[in-house]
C-alpha cells in the first residue's frame, strides 16, 4: 500500500508560478512511477506529467511542455511539479498518482492522492 499526500495548490495570476508537492509513504513506494493528473470542472481527468522513480525519466503532456517540470527528492520521498507561466486553462484539481509504469494512461496508476486545487486568474 502506498499513501500519497499533495500540497502546494492555490490561487495565482496568469503568468505566475506554483510548485506542487506529493509525499509518499508505505511499502515499497520507491518502486513506483509518479504521475500528476488534473481535472477541471466538467472534464475528464487528464495526464500532466510523470516520472520514473528509478531512472528519473520523465514524460509530459503537450499542453504543459516547456512550462511544467516534474522532479523528485529521494530523501524526502517527494515528487514535485513546478508550474511556470501558468494560464487560466491550467485551472483544475491536481492529483498525484503512483503506478508501475510511466504512462499517460490514468487506469495504469494504482494509488491516488486527495487532490489539490490550482486556480489561475486572468
Amino acid at each position: 500500500q502506498v499513501q500519497l499526500v499533495e500540497s502546494g495548490g492555490g490561487l495565482v495570476q496568469a503568468g505566475g508560478s506554483l510548485r506542487l508537492s506529493c509525499t509518499a509513504s508505505g511499502r515499497a513506494f520507491s518502486r513506483y512511477a509518479r504521475g500528476w493528473f488534473r481535472q477541471a470542472p466538467g472534464k475528464e481527468r487528464e495526464f500532466v506529467a510523470a516520472l520514473d522513480w528509478s531512472s528519473s525519466s520523465t514524460a509530459y503532456a503537450d499542453s504543459v511542455k516547456g512550462r511544467f517540470t516534474i522532479y523528485r527528492d529521494n530523501a524526502k520521498n517527494t515528487v514535485y511539479l513546478q508550474m511556470n507561466s501558468l494560464k487560466p486553462e491550467d485551472t483544475a484539481v491536481y492529483y498525484c498518482a503512483a503506478g508501475l509504469l510511466v504512462t499517460p494512461t490514468r487506469q495504469a496508476y494504482d494509488y491516488w492522492g486527495q487532490g489539490t486545487q490550482v486556480t489561475v486568474s486572468s
